[in-house]
């Protein structure tokens, strides 16, 4: 039996993982951009096409498939972060204080998913 929190959470989810694939796409088709004008690591390029190419088409082979979204999602952040991480350690440390509003935006929606599954729901306004 689905409830109607699940089944809001599932829209959040949802229309959240296609707008982060689409910033992703968006990021990546723009390095690619400047790959001409700016030398890219070779490494880089085959990474960074094949994860816009992976993004691109998950909007239609991930369309139905919440885990598939979130590897696809998943392989094209790390292919974005970990080559410039490890050529230039120091990048870590403003990634990792960017964790700390990641985390707080992921504790808030865990939150907000769980709203009103203990307690009686409001009727009426």
């Amino acid at each position: 039996m689905t409830t109607q929190a699940s089944r809001s959470w599932d829209k959040v989810e949802f229309y959240t993982s296609y707008f982060l694939m689409l910033v992703l796409a968006s990021v990546i088709g723009t390095r690619l951009a400047f790959a001409s004008v700016w030398e890219l690591p070779t490494v880089d390029l085959v990474l960074s096409i094949t994860a816009l190419v992976l993004v691109v088409a998950s909007f239609w082979i991930a369309r139905k498939r919440r885990s598939w979204r979130l590897w696809i999602i998943a392989f094209a952040t790390a292919t974005q972060l970990l080559p410039m991480v490890l050529r230039h350690p120091v990048i870590l440390f403003p990634l990792l204080g960017a964790l700390i509003p990641v985390a707080i935006l992921l504790w808030a929606l865990m939150s907000l998913s769980r709203k009103g599954t203990n307690g009686p729901t409001a009727r009426g306004s």
